[in-house]
């Protein structure tokens, strides 16, 4: 063992070493409140002025991360949110929780990680210990990201000591946070590892180390790949099923009932949140590397990205036997973030869904309890919308309602005794209705 790594060690138990967190939103805040939680000191950076300037005064933007929190923090002196990345060498361990989207074509975008590598590696300093936790596709800490930081003359496992430790966040969850999900980790040589590993363990329930960078990174893909899958299956199913006039809530309730080799998944208006929708297309790009085509993935990227079209073929539909046309069409839909009782719109099929109705000349609103503005995304840069109340008049005046995200604060008969045709995505309304059409 190193000197470098046995000082690392000791900062690490008595908790002096300070954890600079790259990226402050859905990932890196919730890390920093673990490591704040367990007595370390946190120093946050982030590109954006707002974000930052909002928590230094103690105030937050993410709904499960409490105001209250937030100036308990700052008044133990436990954690500052800075925009001068000059200031990383502060930092004995450095955790960078930046996006990882797709681009056009659906390729990784891997700007916002290797931009912040090269800030990191003009800042690097012996002994400092930088994970990455953003999803990526196998070899990005070993192959992009180790020749960048090592550019500077300090060598990874030597000099400064290198690690992938996949997020595993799930917004919104009462039951797994942070600090009790078990935490997969790998490192570029046995010392950094061990080092990240250590790190880990003084703040979450359990680590699950693994041989390398790769052979985490390939997990994280996995699990995501996992569920993408099924979610398309069950869309697909849902679809298939409605041809046939069966519920396919009905036939999952049924199929639940055994107790082994089956695990329920839901269909829904298409996947949201930032990692299903994407994570999987990471390893379809890097299969090509080897010469495979990654069918599954492939064919249920191409089912779950259309059934944003199948609720609005629905909706259609169901206007058009009532005697209405898309022309002049007026939607209410109902929840904007992508799934219940959060403020996370990332990936939301709602978005989609607004996008594709506007496109074909509907007048749209939203309202979601939780998202009072909807603007600022990557793939839909001109969307700039505000929920709007929902009121008794509102539901009466559209054409339809979309039910795209079940809140579970929404009252649904109420709703539906309201509205001239409620479009039901998610299965709240759990009896048959005339006016309730499910999609």
């Amino acid at each position: 063992m190193s000197q470098l790594s046995q000082s690392f060690e000791k900062k690490i138990l008595d908790r002096s070493a300070v954890i600079g967190v790259v990226g402050l939103g859905y990932v890196g805040l919730p890390l920093v409140k673990a490591f704040v939680n367990k007595g370390f000191q946190v120093l946050g950076f982030d590109i954006d002025a707002r974000k930052v300037t909002m928590l230094n005064r103690g105030r937050s933007y993410i709904r499960h991360i409490s105001t209250a929190e937030l100036k308990q923090y700052l008044a133990q002196k436990k954690l500052e949110a800075t925009t001068d990345f000059g200031r990383l060498p502060e930092a004995d361990a450095v955790i960078i929780c930046v996006p990882t989207p797709l681009d056009a074509h659906r390729n990784p975008d891997l700007s916002f990680v290797l931009d912040t590598t090269r800030t990191i590696a003009r800042h690097v300093r012996k002994g400092q210990l930088v994970v990455l936790e953003s999803t990526t596709y196998p070899g990005t800490t070993d192959e992009d990201m180790l020749p960048i930081l090592e550019k500077g003359g300090l060598k990874a496992g030597k000099d400064f000591f290198l690690a992938f430790s996949p997020e595993r966040e799930n917004p919104g969850d009462p039951v797994f946070s942070a600090a009790n999900t078990p935490k997969v980790v790998g490192g570029f040589t046995k010392d950094c590892l061990r080092l990240a590993d250590l790190l880990y363990s003084q703040v979450v329930v359990k680590t699950v180390p693994v041989s390398s960078t790769r052979a985490a990174e390939s997990a994280k893909l996995l699990e995501n790949i996992f569920r993408c899958v099924n979610i398309a299956l069950v869309n697909e199913l849902k679809m298939i099923f409605e041809r046939m006039n069966i519920d396919i809530w009905e036939v999952i309730r049924a199929a639940s009932s055994k107790p082994f080799g089956f695990m329920p998944f839901y269909p829904g208006p298409g996947l949201g949140g930032h990692c299903i929708p994407i994570d999987p297309f990471y390893l379809t790009w890097k299969a090509r590397e080897v010469d495979y085509s990654t069918k599954f993935i492939e064919l249920a990227g191409e089912i779950n990205t259309f059934m944003p079209y199948y609720v609005i073929d629905k909706m259609t539909a169901a206007l058009s036997e009532r005697g209405r046309s898309i022309k002049g069409l007026k939607v209410l839909v109902l929840g904007i973030a992508y799934k219940r009782d959060i403020d996370d719109q990332r990936e939301s099929p709602s978005l989609k869904i607004i996008d594709l109705l506007q496109k074909k000349g509907v007048k749209v609103w939203y309202n979601d309890p939780y998202v009072p503005e909807s603007s600022g995304h990557r793939e839909y840069p001109g969307m700039a919308l505000k929920s709007v109340p929902l009121t008794a008049k509102k539901l009466k005046d559209v054409d339809a309602v979309i039910i795209a995200t079940d809140h579970t604060c929404y009252d649904y008969d109420w709703i539906v005794g309201n509205a001239k045709l409620v479009i039901d995505t998610r299965n709240a309304v759990k009896r048959a209705r005339k006016n309730v059409v499910k999609a």
